[in-house]
């Protein structure tokens, strides 16, 4: 169990002075030790000196799963430098806006997304200009020591009602998260943590790959999940937890029994939320202790259950670094099984986001009355613990992925033949939401569903792209001309196009 300093070069560092030839992360056909960790983690820190980047300064990091991807992220720490993680999904005047938003110096990118980048900053492509920078660099110290409350990433979160924020994180923020996960789920050294989620997410970065290095275990990494697979590079790599989300566990819930479901070394796993119509058939199926958590981009866990003691519904008690109440709408503490906004607030410096990154009208409002407002509903039982019950914020939650209502609207909107449109998250059958957009013509003009999801495909990520299509004469609006997005809830899919019906396919 590593018990040195609170900062990332310094876990990588140690763990590659411990045991250097031990796998750190093993991919299909690759492996990467802790000593190449920490090698080639100095040789991206000079690399990017190099080029004239300094402590603070910030570097965005478009890559999918793979060593490249984890030797940018510690390097960028190793240097001091500020790593902004981008959605390799991202394209036009989102990807353009997180770059100019984060104040990014340089990128470094995979090849064919090369192209997508309209920011005039240095452009360092994997496969080309990335590697000889490493192949120059030395693999020797910058001589930056980082603290544990300097920042270390900048995670770019949905908006609702505006653009994307960038939440700052410190380091101490990204260990203390680690530290949590590692301690509610039991890990031990020698555990094997298997994920298939993105890199440029909390979720695989803090909550897999750092608790690996925390308790000196391994990490089995994938591109992307396969529900047929997923139980056979369980039993081929040994692996004994793994992440969910809800969707994934109804994923693996509805592939057919097979009589070696629980023929595997994975005893627990980690995530939110666990659906409460599978949870126990699912742990009786597959032998696997589903724990849920509570938590955001803003706070990493808030509360969470144990691999020890859980209840089903529940997303536990708060963990030890935070407080945890439930707020009515004027910010008073609500009675037990009283619903309302879930508020946190630390107990410890540097635990959560430090700030959204250059909106600070954004930050107050988050923070007033000295609590964080998660724009989420929940309520607190008598015993103290906690149950999410919906977003109260306008944003989407789709397979794991955050959708901004409003940058999808913004898109639409841009279609010369749409006056208005207003998006909404509508229920999915694999848990979570998809997308409606409900849409409203100029006068005089025609628009099928395809053309506009064409149109879309061009300007937003993959998984963002509408499922379903309502065209309406208006929009529900009050008096002060907002739409009213209650009652286009309320009336859900009525009379909506839905593009799996039609065959409609969205290219990644």
């Amino acid at each position: 169990m590593y018990t040195g300093p609170k900062t990332l070069p310094a876990i990588i560092e140690a763990r590659a002075t411990q045991e250097p030839d031990r796998p750190l992360v093993r991919f299909e056909d690759d492996v990467l030790t802790g000593a190449q960790l920490y090698e080639n983690a100095l040789r991206v820190a000079n690399a990017l000196t190099a080029l004239g980047l300094k402590p603070g300064d910030k570097c965005a990091l478009m890559l999918d799963n793979g060593r490249e991807a984890i030797e940018a992220w510690f390097g960028m720490t190793c240097a001091g430098i500020v790593e902004v993680p981008i959605n390799t999904a991202f394209k036009g005047d989102l990807l353009t806006y997180m770059l100019e938003q984060a104040e990014c110096r340089a990128i470094i990118v995979r090849a064919d997304l090369a192209e997508r980048v309209e920011v005039d900053i240095p452009i360092l492509v994997v496969g080309d200009s990335y590697d000889a920078a490493l192949a120059a660099a030395r693999t020797e110290p910058t001589g930056h020591v980082a603290a544990a409350h300097d920042p270390s990433v900048i995670l770019f979160t949905s908006g609702t009602t505006g653009p994307s924020k960038g939440v700052v994180l410190s380091h101490n923020a990204n260990f203390r998260l680690c530290q949590n996960v590692s301690e509610i789920m039991g890990y031990e050294r020698d555990e094997v943590l298997f994920t298939a989620f993105p890199l440029f997410h909390v979720n695989a970065k803090y909550t897999t790959v750092l608790p690996a290095l925390y308790v000196g275990g391994e990490v089995v990494m994938r591109p992307r999940f396969s529900a047929s697979r997923f139980w056979d590079i369980c039993r081929e790599e040994g692996v004994t937890a793994f992440n969910f989300m809800g969707a994934l566990l109804m994923m693996l819930h509805k592939q057919p029994p097979k009589p070696g479901d629980r023929d595997h070394l994975v005893r627990k796993a980690y995530g939110a939320p666990a659906p409460v119509t599978i949870f126990e058939a699912f742990e009786e199926r597959f032998g696997v202790k589903l724990v849920e958590v509570y938590g955001s981009t803003e706070l990493g866990t808030a509360t969470g259950n144990t691999v020890h003691e859980s209840k089903v519904g529940s997303c536990g008690v708060p963990a030890p670094h935070y407080e945890v109440e439930i707020h009515d709408a004027d910010d008073n503490v609500v009675p037990p099984g009283t619903e309302g906004e879930i508020c946190v607030r630390p107990k410890e410096p540097d635990v959560m986001i430090q700030e959204y990154y250059r909106m600070p009208e954004a930050t107050l409002k988050a923070f007033r009355n000295l609590w964080f407002h998660t724009g989420d509903r929940g309520r607190m039982d008598a015993d103290g613990r906690f149950y999410f019950v919906d977003r109260m914020k306008d944003a989407i939650r789709r397979r794991g992925e955050n959708i901004s209502s409003w940058e999808v609207e913004k898109s639409i909107d841009a279609h010369d033949a749409v006056q208005e449109a207003a998006v909404i998250g509508v229920p999915s059958e694999l848990t979570e939401e998809e997308v409606l957009a409900v849409v409203v013509l100029k006068p005089g003009h025609e628009l099928t569903p395809e053309a506009l999801l064409d149109h879309c495909q061009q300007r937003m990520a993959h998984f963002a792209v509408p499922r379903f299509v309502r065209f309406a004469d208006e929009l529900p609006k009050n008096p002060s001309q907002r739409i009213e997005k209650f009652k286009l809830r309320e009336l859900g899919l009525t009379g909506a196009w839905d593009r799996d019906e039609h065959g409609y396919v969205v290219q990644r």
